[in-house]
This record gives C-alpha cells, sequence and structure tokens, in this order.
C-alpha cells in the first residue's frame, strides 16, 4: 500500500474518502488507490458500524467495480 501522508491526506478530494466529511480534506476510510480501498473494506468489517460498512462498500464498489465482488 502507498504511504498516505497527513500533507498529501488533506488534499485529497472529498470523493477519495468513502465516507466523506464536510471539511474538504477529511472523512473516514480513504480510497485513493485500490489498495486504500481494500484497506477501508478490511477496516470498516472490523470497527464500522452497519451504515458505516454499507457506505464504504458502496463507495468502493462505484469506485472500483472488481474489488469486494463475491
Amino acid at each position: 500500500m502507498a504511504k498516505l501522508t497527513s500533507k498529501a491526506r488533506s488534499k485529497l478530494k472529498s470523493s477519495s474518502f468513502a465516507v466523506p466529511s464536510k471539511k474538504p480534506g477529511s472523512g473516514s476510510y480513504p480510497i485513493p488507490d485500490a489498495s486504500h480501498a481494500r484497506n477501508a473494506l478490511a477496516r470498516v468489517s472490523q470497527h464500522g458500524s452497519s451504515a458505516e460498512k454499507a457506505k464504504v462498500r458502496a463507495a468502493v464498489h462505484r469506485k472500483y467495480p472488481s474489488i469486494g465482488k463475491k
């Protein structure tokens, strides 16, 4: 997985987060690339609520359709 520094994270568009915040450059579960998308799915399955799980799965599938297929 590529290293995502706080400086680089703050420059990400809200569309690069599975659960975006209203504040630019912030949100939960950054998905700027496929490896971060896979990591977001793993993290939300461990720590997320059912609503967060649904949002993250939908965002990952929208941006990377081949990830998360069963």
